[in-house]
């Protein structure tokens, strides 16, 4: 509800924004409060949507983005927090190309503070490198954060929706890669702030979860970079998900399984050489 007063708020809502596309993912919560606002609020754009199950992260935004007409599609969680009622046009601007390359900008990330203490969320923050970026107000990155960011439709058709066997975790880093190698850049605008109501403490390492990001950014790796990037995700976060998850074997051995699966179930369609160089320019981790 927070959010949606926030967006009710927000200027030049009749110029710059289409619709508003709320989707209930099969959530056992009543959602009636919500649904009443939005049909007393007759001059905001909002549609709300029950899904037909439980889609996980990545085709929830892709259900999602069906019904939204507008040119730029914005994504953000319904845990976030609109500071700035000058949003709209802050992300309008963001898709200016502020840096030397001559990549067009497909992709805006935007900067998340945590909501309790006002400081940056390094876990939204969509780079690795976070102490050496993390001052900057702008920079060309080489992924989005799927909680807090904006995508223009067309390169949303021209790269694809998010992986549909992804139900969470790092189908951001698929999709980028995927925008990327279409010629596109990713840019990070700190003008275009949000607050998340996630706590700075994180959400609890559960074993299937840590798992899920595991196998996934190895999908990502074997699909679009080098080999030996596969080779050293693969190891890497097998390592992470032991120390994270104190040594969690069920779910470890249910990893090993399902990245044994990946040669045969994945395509590789690895990027181009310019994506590549490209990678290497914005200074992107690659080995896991």
């Amino acid at each position: 509800m927070e959010l949606l007063q926030d967006i009710s708020q927000l200027e030049n809502i009749n110029a710059l924004l289409q619709d508003v596309v709320i989707v209930n993912n099969a959530s056992t919560s009543s959602y009636e409060i919500v649904k009443h606002f939005i049909s007393t609020a007759h001059h905001l754009p909002f549609i709300f949507i029950d899904a037909p199950s439980n889609l996980g992260v990545a085709q929830g935004r892709n259900f999602a983005a069906n019904y939204a007409k507008g040119e730029i599609l914005v994504f953000i969680d319904d845990d976030i927090l609109i500071p700035n009622k000058k949003l709209l046009s802050a992300i309008v601007n963001g898709f200016k190309n502020t840096n030397t390359f001559v990549r067009e900008i497909g992709v805006v990330a935007f900067k998340v503070l945590y909501h309790s203490t006002g400081e940056m969320q390094k876990t939204a923050f969509p780079h690795k490198n976070f102490k050496a970026y993390k001052d900057f107000s702008t920079f060309l990155t080489y992924y989005f954060v799927g909680c807090a960011h904006a995508m223009k439709r067309k390169v949303w058709n021209e790269a694809g929706n998010y992986p549909p066997d992804f139900f969470y975790g790092m189908e951001e880093y698929d999709l980028s890669f995927r925008v990327l190698d279409m010629g596109y850049a990713i840019q990070y605008d700190a003008s275009v702030e949000l607050r998340h109501k996630e706590s700075p403490l994180g959400r609890k390492a559960k074993a299937e979860r840590i798992k899920m990001f595991w196998v996934n950014k190895s999908k990502v790796a074997w699909k679009y970079l080098p080999g030996i990037y596969f080779c050293s995700t693969v190891l890497l976060w097998s390592g992470e998900y032991l120390i994270k998850t104190l040594f969690n074997m069920k779910h470890f051995i249910k990893g090993w399984n399902d990245i044994r699966g990946i040669r045969k179930t994945q395509t590789r369609t690895p990027v181009s050489q310019a994506t590549l160089q490209y990678l290497k320019q914005v200074n992107a981790r690659l080995w896991y």
